[in-house]
C-alpha cells in the first residue's frame, strides 16, 4: 500500500441530479460523498451543459475564479466558473462554462443524434478549465479521478503541459473507462488543437486517428491507474491497460449495485 491520499479531485462528465440518473451520473454523485465520508477532502467538477436548470439547482458564478480566457485554435474563449451545493451531501460542485461550448440544450449530440462537430474543442476547454481553476483555488490534489470521455485530456495536459506546476507536482491520475460513445469520431484536426506549449503532436500518437478509441488510448498513456467502470469496454483498450503495467481495477457489477465499490475505489487511490 502507498501512503494515504487525502485530496481527491473528481473530473466528471455527469453528476446526478444536474443530469438525468444514469450509472455514470450516480457515480458522479455518490462517489465523492462516499470518499468524503471516509475522511478525505474532495472537489468535484462537471461541464455546465445548457440543459441544467440554473435557477432550480441554484448555480451561481464565482467571480474570483472566472474571467480567464482559454485559447483554442487561436480564438480566446472566456472561462466562466459556477458553483452549486448538494446540501444533503455537504458537497459543492464546480461547473465549467462557456457560452459557445455549453449553452446548447443537448449534451454531446444534436436533436437528430449527430455528434457535435466541436466536441473536440469542448473536451480541450473542459480539461484546461478544470486545471486552471484548481490552480486558482490553490488546492493541490493527491489524486485526479477522470470519469467520462470529456475528461480524457486531463491526464495528458497534467503530465505534459502542467508538469512543472507545483500544484500538480505529486498528483496521480486515475482513469475510469466506460463503454460510452465508442463509435464517435472527432474533428480531423483534434490532435493539432490539443498541442499546447511543451505538449507536441509527438506526445499524442493515438490522436492521429481522431476517434473515441484514440482519445481513450491517449488518456491511458498518461494515467497512473485505470478503473474499468463498466462492462463492454473495447478490448483493445483493456489490452493496452494491461500492457502499460499500471494498476487496473476490474469491473465488479455487484459492487457497483450495492455500493461496495466506494471502499474499493478508496483503497485503489491509496495504493498509487
Amino acid at each position: 500500500m502507498g501512503e494515504i491520499k487525502h485530496r481527491i479531485l473528481f473530473v466528471n462528465s455527469e453528476i446526478f441530479p444536474y443530469l438525468p440518473e444514469s450509472p455514470m451520473s450516480l457515480i458522479g454523485r455518490q462517489l465523492p460523498q462516499g470518499i468524503q465520508e471516509r475522511h478525505k477532502e474532495t472537489r468535484s467538477f462537471m461541464p455546465r451543459f445548457g440543459c441544467i436548470n440554473e435557477r432550480k439547482n441554484q448555480l451561481h458564478e464565482v467571480i474570483r475564479l472566472s474571467g480567464m480566457n482559454i485559447i483554442i485554435s487561436d480564438v480566446d474563449r472566456p472561462l466562466i466558473i459556477k458553483v452549486a451545493s448538494i446540501p444533503s451531501a455537504r458537497m459543492q460542485v464546480y461547473f465549467i462554462d462557456n457560452e459557445d461550448y455549453f449553452k446548447r440544450k443537448q449534451i454531446y449530440s444534436d436533436a437528430d443524434g449527430k455528434f457535435f462537430e466541436d466536441n473536440d474543442e469542448r473536451a480541450i476547454f473542459y480539461a484546461r478549465g478544470v486545471l486552471e481553476t484548481v490552480k486558482k483555488l490553490r488546492w493541490a490534489p493527491d489524486i485526479i479521478h477522470c470519469n467520462g470521455w470529456i475528461s480524457h485530456l486531463v491526464p495528458v495536459f497534467l503530465k505534459r503541459a502542467y508538469k512543472d506546476d507545483p500544484i500538480f507536482s505529486s498528483c496521480k491520475v486515475v482513469l475510469s473507462l466506460y463503454n460510452d460513445g465508442q463509435d464517435m469520431v472527432f474533428h480531423p484536426d483534434f490532435r493539432s488543437k490539443v498541442s499546447l506549449g511543451a505538449l507536441k503532436d509527438t506526445d499524442l500518437p493515438f490522436l492521429e486517428k481522431a476517434d473515441m478509441t484514440g482519445l481513450a488510448k491517449t488518456a491511458i498513456q498518461y494515467a497512473d491507474g485505470v478503473i474499468l467502470g463498466s462492462g463492454g469496454i473495447d478490448e483493445s483498450l483493456v489490452r493496452m491497460c494491461r500492457a502499460a503495467q499500471i494498476p487496473v481495477m476490474e469491473f465488479d457489477a455487484r459492487a457497483m449495485e450495492n455500493g461496495e465499490y466506494i471502499d474499493r475505489y478508496n483503497a485503489f487511490y491509496d495504493s498509487l
